[in-house]
């Protein structure tokens, strides 16, 4: 069975903001994000990003824009000598109650579905609750970066009184988490 990786994008990969990333001019990577993808990719690693882009439902980003920022994404990865294996997005906002918005597992299901790849046990890396809770409800072996919304979420989970939670490996950063991976792989 292939290795895989999933990736949150906003805070993980690239600088998040309270105002939501609305066009590539503000797409910024993360120091090291896109050469870790590389990292990952280059050590037998597929992987794939599940974002929640509710700015795109709430008309704040364009298509065109979001899809320049996934180009954007994607031709660096491949510049560093990487692949990302597909971009999943969700689109609703958080009272349309989309399954596919995390926390929810519709993100994950489809990445499963579209690679005809068991997800369970392999790891997936984000920045807030929501990006864990997904991970483990779709069997996935959650990881925190500290970048984006990361310290806030360590600080939860700390006070969490879910153990598997509590437990959750944290990282400085995707480059960290690459890194960790990397040398776990027999």
């Amino acid at each position: 069975m292939k290795a895989w990786v999933i990736l949150d994008r906003d805070g993980v990969i690239n600088r998040d903001s309270a105002d939501y990333i609305k066009s590539l001019a503000e797409w910024q990577p993360l120091p090291g994000s896109i050469e870790a993808i590389a990292r990952l990719s280059g050590a037998g690693f597929q992987v794939a990003v599940a974002t929640n882009q509710s700015g795109l439902g709430r008309g704040l980003i364009p298509a065109p824009q979001l899809a320049a920022m996934h180009a954007a994404l994607t031709h660096l990865v491949r510049e560093a000598g990487g692949e990302i294996a597909g971009i999943f997005y969700c689109p609703h906002e958080p009272a349309v109650g989309c399954p596919c918005r995390k926390p929810g597992i519709g993100l994950f299901e489809a990445i499963a579905r579209r690679f005809a790849v068991d997800l369970k046990g392999q790891p997936a890396i984000g920045d807030s609750l929501r990006d864990l809770v997904a991970a483990r409800r779709a069997g996935c072996r959650p990881l925190l970066v500290r970048t984006g919304n990361g310290r806030r979420t360590e600080t939860e989970l700390a006070q969490a009184s879910d153990r598997d939670l509590a437990a959750v490996p944290v990282y400085e950063d995707l480059a960290a988490a690459a890194e960790a991976l990397i040398g776990a792989r027999p």
